[in-house]
């Protein structure tokens, strides 16, 4: 088949296409049509006459809104209210959106033509616009929030350099390696860290001290007097500072060099100090233990299950011998008997032999 004989095809499946949906789309104008007459006819004879002429008014009306009252000088805009600036372009920037603002009515205010007056200012993350009928407009400068420090320069947690905005309290530092002299930050490694600064929770951006990019660890954030954050990647940013800021509250985590939360889901501190254990003894050793000077001075009573067991009696007996112990006559107490005079002489008799 040839390139000629091809593209007919194709137009013809087109044609064919084309008469279809024709042939459906006609059927359902007519419905709309029918229905649309049999409503109208089913009104009283007083709105179908008054109907058509307040259409009409309607139109006329319309048109003269779109045409010609939006964009009048009865609704120009004649106040013009800035707020929300504190860079050292302030005035310049107020000036600006001053200047469009006046070209606009309260009727008609065009945000992107206020957005493309500063453009050239990239500390204006956005504008909240409000206009006060007829002629006053109130613009509300939203100003990205420094994040880290780059170079010297304040940087927003989505990477844009903030030339001109001042730095107020501590700021954590990325180094980077390539020149800052556009309005964004093309080192990845300084975008990445910019990105976790950016993401970290108000009650712990002062106490950032440094973000760097280590090879095994990925991203490391180093705490003023804490230990450091390991987060490997930029995903799960906001879990992952969810995780940290509950084990740095937990005071088991005190004394801790590192929390891991690249797994925010199981966090894990590292290089806590070693819990002391009480010494055991091996098995079949005796262990020796200080007295415990506590315990209250004796009273005298011995208590039974502090004694030692008493060794038992040996059960072999010596057979008794019967002692022959003489038997000492009992002696009389009566007193003996004076000796008798049998000679008649005078004199005391000798004592029997």
């Amino acid at each position: 088949m040839s390139a000629g004989q091809a593209t007919a095809g194709r137009r013809l499946g087109w044609a064919r296409r084309g008469a279809a949906a024709r042939r459906i789309a006609q059927p359902a104008a007519r419905r709309i049509a029918q229905t649309a007459a049999r409503a109208f006819a089913a009104l009283p004879p007083n709105l179908r006459r008054w109907l058509p002429i307040a259409l009409a008014v309607l139109l006329v009306l319309a048109a003269g809104y779109r045409l010609w009252l939006r964009d009048s000088s009865f609704v120009s805009v004649e106040q013009v209210t800035v707020t929300g600036l504190t860079t050292k372009d302030a005035a310049q920037v107020r000036a600006q959106l001053v200047m469009a603002a006046r070209t606009m009515t309260t009727l008609h205010v065009d945000e992107d033509e206020l957005q493309q007056s500063i453009a050239a200012y990239p500390v204006v993350r956005g504008l909240e616009v409000s206009a006060d009928f007829p002629h006053a407009l109130e613009i509300h400068v939203v100003e990205h929030r420094p994040a880290a420090i780059v170079g010297g320069l304040a940087v927003a947690g989505d990477g844009t350099i903030l030339r001109g905005l001042p730095i107020e309290g501590k700021l954590p530092r990325i180094d980077a390696r390539d020149d800052l002299e556009g309005d964004r930050l093309t080192a990845r490694a300084a975008l990445r860290g910019a990105r976790v600064a950016g993401m970290a929770p108000a009650a712990l951006r002062p106490r950032l001290e440094r973000i760097d990019l280590r090879g095994g660890d990925g991203i490391v954030v180093e705490l003023r007097d804490g230990p450091e954050l390991i987060f490997g990647d930029t995903t799960q940013l906001r879990a992952k500072w969810v995780a940290a800021t509950r084990v740095l509250a937990d005071s088991d985590s005190q004394g801790a060099t590192y929390i891991d939360v690249r797994l925010p889901g199981r966090p894990a501190a590292g290089g806590l100090p070693a819990t002391t254990l009480a010494p055991v003894a091996p098995a079949g050793s005796e262990l020796q233990t200080t007295p415990d000077t506590t315990t209250p001075p004796s009273t005298g009573t011995a208590d039974p299950a502090a004694e030692p067991l008493a060794v038992p009696p040996t059960t072999e007996t010596q057979p008794a011998t019967p002692e022959t112990t003489p038997q000492t006559p009992a002696q009389s107490t009566e007193p003996a008997p004076s000796p008798v005079d049998t000679t008649a002489a005078g004199g005391a008799s000798p004592p029997p032999g």
